[in-house]
């Protein structure tokens, strides 16, 4: 029997791919481009900054889509071993496999262009790289707290929710600050235990979007959180740049989780989602794509560069290029018999 699926969680699955790329083919272009640009303009800066809030959206989505989907379900000891196996096993050997193409794909890079800095192609090559261990560790924890949940009320888990989120997130925003504000010693310590950290957090979160724990919450307020986690994002940026602090944007900033928190509300609210036969193969082949698309990102890179456009202008054409490429190698590589769905982990 065919499975049934949930049109709003394959538009969100397919957002968060789509970002991801986005978040890569920005990165690429201005982490190039730094060498040669002194001082963007300030619209090119804000458009980086801003690419950057875009960009994180995707990660959270992965996460919260795996709370919903995994963590309200029965999990005993068989059910935990097929588990694993069917998910922990794969994922371990797609890791293994993927990591050998990309060090095998760095070499060739490399050896046939004495202009290509390695540790630069490197750092491009496995970006992405950070998510397979992290998930396999995510997965492997799955039945252990999906049979903890049961067990306690939903407010308890969402007053615990916050007290992690405090730890995990708001405390390293208040590191960040002190700081870019010059204010020295401010070492804050803590422990998250067992929490699996700000990506467990997001995953729980898909798990109480699930138990509809945020209905009550006006659309419009989701809209303003939004909105408002967007402009602080873009702004905090900002202001890390003109006191000349190098701030990262990662995913343990407060209004990563609150904006994407936000949005995967809105969207598992949605009824239908148009254009759903599009959005579907955009689904099917989201993490194929994840797994390939640094493979286009190197050789691409260094020509688009060279364009005669503004770095935002092309890092969009690399977005779009990249996406192309990626979803028709995976199309292709897919239909390869007894090969394709196993190397791209497809189900």
């Amino acid at each position: 029997m065919a499975k049934t699926r949930i049109e709003w969680i394959d538009l969100v699955r397919a957002i968060a791919i789509l970002t991801v790329l986005y978040i890569h083919a920005t990165d690429g272009i201005y982490i190039i481009s730094s060498d040669a640009i002194l001082n963007y303009t300030l619209a090119s800066r804000i458009f980086n900054f801003a690419s950057l809030f875009i960009g994180r959206i995707g990660v959270p989505f992965f996460l919260m889509i795996t709370g919903y989907l995994l963590l309200d379900r029965s999990y005993d000891d068989d059910n935990t071993k097929k588990f694993w196996s069917k998910n922990c096993k794969s994922l371990i050997i797609v890791t293994v496999i993927w990591t050998i193409i990309y060090i095998l794909s760095l070499q060739a890079v490399t050896v046939s262009s004495l202009a290509v800095n390695p540790i630069e192609a490197g750092t491009l090559f496995f970006s992405h790289m950070w998510y397979m261990p992290m998930i396999i560790g995510m997965y492997l924890s799955i039945p252990f707290v999906a049979s903890a949940l049961k067990h306690f009320d939903d407010k308890i888990v969402f007053q615990a929710l916050l007290v992690f989120s405090f730890l995990a997130f708001v405390m390293p925003f208040i590191t960040a600050f002190c700081e870019i504000e010059n204010i020295k010693n401010v070492a804050i310590q803590y422990s998250l235990g067992f929490s699996g950290g700000v990506y467990g957090i997001y995953i729980i979160l898909g798990y109480l979007v699930k138990k509809g724990m945020f209905k009550n919450i006006a659309k419009y307020k989701l809209w303003i959180l939004t909105i408002v986690s967007f402009l602080i994002c873009v702004l905090f940026q900002y202001y890390a740049f003109i006191r000349g602090h190098d701030f990262f944007l990662w995913y343990e900033f407060p209004f990563i989780l609150l904006g994407s928190f936000a949005l995967f509300e809105l969207c598992s609210r949605m009824k239908s989602v148009r254009f759903y036969s599009q959005v579907k193969i955009l689904s099917k082949y989201s993490f194929a794509v994840f797994l390939i698309h640094n493979l286009f990102r190197l050789p691409l890179l260094p020509v688009v560069v060279m364009l005669p456009f503004s770095e935002p202008v092309k890092a969009i054409i690399l977005w779009v290029l990249l996406t192309i490429l990626s979803f028709t190698a995976a199309a292709i590589i897919y239909r390869i018999p007894k090969f394709g769905k196993y190397i791209l982990y497809m189900r």
